[in-house]
């Protein structure tokens, strides 16, 4: 059982509203952030944003989408830190092999999916969200965590925008944790509309990897982009399109 509280003041700009929360249960705290129109009117829908890999859950693209989708979109979107990442970070800086195997690599993704399904369940009952109009959206970290947690969410989530991850990594070093075999169980079981965005010249995760893990989600509507740029690179056309999936499909 876990409980939602908000925490701090309300932060107004721009006719946008952003405020934090926290979910606790039994055990650390979840540490999240939503964004909203600050004059809304009646329940809205609500994008649930996985951060990367390195990054916290009000990173500049983070921010930078919230206050899309917020200002132009009339959404809500609402971002929690991944595991030992931003308010969960411990003591030193942050090491993102240690981030990723804090326990076996199942043991981490289970914690992260039952973490957004608290998100989900807490936010979806607030007055002021569409709780039958909710979408997630997440890129390379955001998709290791993702994937899972989308198949596990089902009927709950009317699209995802996913993508920047493969069933292999180019790194030897990283290969322990690797959720490879995870994210292959898990793709089969999403059947919702998915947008997959693929950089060309990914430094992490190959083409063939990237397509391969495309292929496996079995959504009749799926679609496939594809940019020049490294892994970190995403042009504000990309944004533009990731944005307009949801808008579409939400």
């Amino acid at each position: 059982m876990s409980t939602f509280e908000w925490k701090g003041e309300e932060y107004n700009e721009g006719q946008i509203t952003e405020r934090q929360f926290v979910i606790k249960s039994g055990k650390k705290p979840v540490p999240g952030i939503i964004w909203t129109p600050e004059a809304s009117k009646g329940p809205i829908p609500l994008v649930l944003f996985g951060h990367g890999g390195s990054g916290h859950k009000r990173v500049a693209r983070s921010l930078m989408l919230g206050r899309r989708l917020a200002g132009v979109s009339q959404f809500a979107m609402a971002a929690i830190d991944g595991p030992a990442h931003g308010d969960r970070q411990g003591p030193g800086e942050y090491n993102q092999n240690t981030a990723m195997t804090e326990g076996s690599v199942d043991q981490v993704i289970d914690g992260m999916v039952e973490d957004w399904c608290a998100t989900l369940g807490h936010l979806t009952s607030l007055d002021t969200i569409d709780g039958g109009r909710v979408a997630y959206a997440g890129f390379s970290m955001g998709t290791r965590f993702g994937i899972p947690f989308v198949a596990t969410a089902g009927d709950s989530l009317r699209c995802a925008a996913l993508g920047k991850n493969a069933l292999e990594t180019k790194d030897p070093s990283r290969v322990s944790a690797s959720a490879g075999p995870r994210l292959q169980m898990d793709a089969p079981k999403i059947r919702l509309p998915v947008l997959f965005h693929m950089q060309w010249d990914d430094e992490l995760f190959s083409r063939e990897s990237q397509c391969a893990l495309f292929d496996l989600i079995a959504s009749e509507d799926k679609r496939l982009i594809a940019y020049p740029g490294p892994h970190g690179t995403s042009t504000p056309e990309a944004v533009d399109q990731w944005c307009r999936f949801i808008e579409d499909n939400i």
